[in-house]
């Protein structure tokens, strides 16, 4: 199984990797190691995030893609949908199926196997500019966006800065 899945990521690296339109670079951590790659992304134009240099870790599992990527960030988010030690929470990145404690999200909002990583990177840009707080896995931040908009703004404005500083 493993090796399916290794030679589906190797094939998908290698697309992501030609694609320089894409806006994002990825790259493997360790380069025998096909399911843990490296991703790093500017922040989108126009948005809290523009001009900051975003790093984050997919590790992936041996029955990709029949389970999703974990994705964390090793730049240090201030975001409702990621957690304090960096991991991302979006449907996306849901095992496929339905969650019977989660009636918010529906089985096409979850991992489909159909899916590949650039579907991934596109939906963490898109939860970035439009934090959903109907589910935070860090509620601090959700509060505090909820509360005080501007203060949020401002926070997530100095960690854009400070992603470039480092």
């Amino acid at each position: 199984m493993a090796h399916v899945a290794r030679e589906m990521l190797k094939k998908e690296l290698c697309q992501l990797m030609k694609d320089e339109s894409s806006g994002f670079s990825v790259g493997l951590e360790d380069d025998s190691d096909f399911f843990k790659w490296r991703v790093v992304f500017e922040g989108p134009q126009d948005s809290l995030y523009e001009g900051g240099i975003f790093s984050a870790v997919l590790n992936f599992p041996a029955d990709f893609p029949n389970n999703p990527p974990e994705m964390k960030f090793e730049t240090e988010m201030w975001h409702p949908n990621i957690y304090p030690d960096g991991r991302v929470c979006i449907s996306i990145l849901h095992p496929p199926g339905t969650d019977r404690f989660n009636d918010q999200e529906t089985a096409d909002e979850r991992w489909r196997p159909i899916l590949g990583v650039h579907s991934i990177l596109i939906s963490v840009i898109s939860m970035l500019l439009d934090p959903n707080l109907n589910s935070p896995a860090n509620i601090d931040a959700a509060v505090h966006l909820k509360n005080d908009p501007e203060g949020w703004k401002k926070k997530v404005r100095q960690l854009t800065r400070k992603s470039v500083e480092g």
